[in-house]
């Protein structure tokens, strides 16, 4: 009798299959598009999906109905159908806590990085324009002892607020509800929104992609920024309007940006690539082999559990 088939629906930086081969065949697939996918994905019990896959009754029954089980390598999970999954039986889940401190050092790279010109300084010494020590070369922000406003205070921004300690830097949370415990390990203080980004040196995006937090950062909330604030965003492209953020750091009414994630990934807003004000990065956030390597043992794991019809650590559904 034949195992079940898994299939990755893209390739990881570590192979599943040492994992579930008792249980499992393990197929890994690149299809080039969509109906690709659709036809690759026939006959698997589960699924090893990414955030760029939609999840979606389509796919789930082009799977076919022996599928089980939708594990996405992603601590987000907008992409999938939970509702449509849970009519079919096939339980969703994701990968969170693993690339916590992976994703909340990458936004540290973004803010020192943009507010200390590393960007544009890597550039000029490529291009040969460095020709000696000037006093007034790229004049960068202060980060130490000054506010860094955390939106979203759940595990990525709690990381991000504990390291800020180092910098002796101030933190306000602005948040659904009172995060007690994150402000007395913290000593963060919880403010609105506009408090937040009026009074913040640093505006660092950590919240999940909901109705509610679509464009949450949109034109008239980037208004409310210092014009010396830097803004880094690891959390999802489309928190902010993004042609807002174009034009807010084109006209100067914001000093810089940090991006790891864009509003039409991979795609990015007309204009933003010329700007010399923004750190550009190809959503790296949990871009270390230990955290992609936990991430693909735990999705392994939660795939294991449904398959062997047991409940699944990380069920979403």
């Amino acid at each position: 009798m034949s195992k079940p088939l898994v299939i990755v629906t893209s390739p990881l930086a570590v192979d599943i299959a040492p994992w579930l081969e008792d249980i499992a065949d393990c197929r890994t697939i690149a299809p080039a598009n969509r109906q690709e996918l659709l036809s690759l994905v026939k006959g698997a019990s589960a699924l090893l999906t990414m955030l760029s896959d939609k999840v979606d009754a389509e796919l789930m029954d082009a799977a076919g109905p022996q599928l089980v089980c939708c594990a996405n390598y992603a601590v987000g999970f907008n992409n999938m159908d939970l509702e449509g999954a849970r009519t079919r039986g096939v339980v969703c889940t994701n990968t969170p806590d693993v690339l916590t401190l992976a994703t909340a050092e990458l936004a540290w790279a973004l803010l020192l990085s943009a507010s200390r010109h590393v960007s544009a300084g890597d550039r000029m010494m490529r291009a040969g324009k460095f020709h000696g020590w000037e006093a007034t070369m790229l004049l960068g922000s202060t980060v130490t002892g000054s506010q860094l406003g955390i939106i979203g205070p759940g595990r990525i921004g709690s990381a991000m607020a504990r390291m800020a300690r180092g910098f002796d830097m101030p933190v306000v949370y602005f948040g659904r509800s009172a995060h007690p415990e994150f402000e007395k390990e913290t000593g963060a203080r919880r403010v609105s929104l506009e408090e937040l980004l009026q009074t913040s040196d640093f505006v660092s995006l950590h919240c999940p992609y909901t109705p509610e937090t679509h464009h949450l950062l949109n034109r008239d909330m980037l208004s409310l920024m210092k014009p010396t604030a830097v803004l880094v965003n690891t959390a999802r492209g489309a928190c902010i309007d993004e042609a807002a953020l174009v034009e807010a750091l084109k006209e100067g009414r914001i000093a810089a940006a940090g991006l790891d994630v864009y509003e039409a990934e991979p795609a990015m807003a007309p204009g933003l690539a010329e700007l010399d004000n923004v750190i550009l990065l190809p959503h790296l956030g949990s871009a270390t082999l230990r955290a992609r390597t936990d991430m693909a043992r735990m999705a392994a794991e939660n795939i294991r559990c449904a398959l062997l019809h047991q409940k699944a650590p990380q069920a979403l559904n």
